[in-house]
């Protein structure tokens, strides 16, 4: 059997070629997945862009110099020496840019699995965790497509909004968000509006896409960055999703005192936002604080359980969905190849926040 991997050059995000494999035989407890799906998305240039900052490199192993991007999908199982998992069976989980993965299946429960491979062990949990979906309370199969689009943003979104809340939203009246055309923005906007109705929407995003996130009915007010002086100075909230130093400072500037929290959100540009003009001293109102989802999810699954953490989670996923039917155009792509090009059209900032990009390897 050959198996197929999309080797990226970690000294140069831009650059990355196809590559063929043999696998070894499978180990005693192993499982060998075969990919089916998988989705494309900004997320993914993040996992590329903090690849050695925060260890994305680190899940699956690549030739000295290159490495394999990280995807949310659906595989099936084709070949098992772990007698608690079938051949036949499907998860959904963190994947390869590839088109098959080895797991050593662990704390196997009717629902899910953790994969104790031990070069994962460092990393954290919740990348490690497969979903058995003939017993997942988040799939629908006729919805598969947009989990793998909007389930990991989502699922940010639902964290940030479950951290505010917890926190009373630092006692504002409203939630300013930055890139609100994007898949984890419009995951908080949802969350927000199921769970904490009393607070304001208001989201920020460039003129091209302002009818756009109208569309989406997610929040209270759509301004465009140009047209932020016009937004109410009541207590507010930002979460920046957009990794624009000059944007975050101009936001700082415009509300003062009257912002409560400051939420930076992605590993993007991270530096970029909290040098000079990020510092406490470099900004009026609170410091920009980094929002790293996921500690905040082993602590949400520490404090309410993993079932019902689980069920909240599903609970305003299928809220969510509802909010976003038919607002994203899904595009399914065949072959790997295809993910390679759908990668670099990534790289290159070529984004329609209106299409979903699946590839089926």
């Amino acid at each position: 059997m050959t198996a197929h991997q999309v080797h990226v050059r970690r000294d140069n995000l831009a650059s990355a070629e196809l590559a063929g494999t043999t696998p070894g035989d499978l180990a005693e407890g192993a499982v060998r997945l075969k990919v089916e799906s998988f989705s494309v998305t900004s997320n993914n240039i993040t996992y590329a862009v903090a690849g050695d900052s925060f260890g994305y490199w680190n899940f699956f192993p690549a030739p000295d110099g290159f490495g394999i991007v990280p995807m949310w999908g659906h595989a099936k199982v084709i070949e098992s020496k772990c007698p608690d998992i079938a051949v036949g069976e499907r998860v959904y989980g963190y994947l390869p840019m590839a088109t098959h993965l080895d797991v050593v299946p662990g704390k196997i429960s009717a629902g899910g699995f953790t994969d104790m491979t031990d070069h994962r062990q460092p990393m954290s949990p919740i990348y490690n965790q497969y979903s058995r979906l003939a017993a997942d309370p988040e799939h629908d199969p006729a919805h598969e497509a947009e989990r793998m689009i909007f389930g990991p943003l989502f699922k940010t979104g639902f964290l940030i909004e479950y951290f505010m809340r917890a926190e009373a939203w630092f006692g504002a009246e409203q939630v300013i968000l930055t890139s609100a055309s994007s898949k984890t923005a419009m995951g908080l906007a949802s969350v927000a509006r199921q769970n904490s109705p009393g607070i304001r929407r208001i989201g920020l995003t460039s003129a091209g896409n302002v009818e756009f996130v109208k569309g989406t009915g997610l929040y209270d007010d759509v301004v465009s960055y140009d047209d932020l002086g016009g937004i109410t100075q009541s207590p507010s909230v930002s979460v920046d999703f957009a990794g624009n130093a000059g944007l975050l400072a101009a936001i700082h500037a415009h509300f003062g005192d009257a912002l409560k929290y400051s939420c930076l959100v992605g590993a993007t540009h991270i530096e970029e936002r909290r040098g000079p003009a990020g510092s406490a001293s470099g900004l009026p109102g609170p410091t920009p604080t980094l929002f790293f989802a996921p500690d905040h999810a082993v602590a949400l699954f520490k404090e309410l359980g993993p079932q019902e953490a689980g069920k909240r989670l599903a609970a305003a996923w299928h809220g969510f969905l509802g909010s976003v039917a038919g607002s994203v155009e899904i595009e399914r792509r065949p072959g790997l190849e295809a993910a390679l090009q759908t990668y670099l059209e990534m790289v290159g900032g070529k984004v329609d926040p209106a299409q979903g990009i699946v590839i089926e390897p």
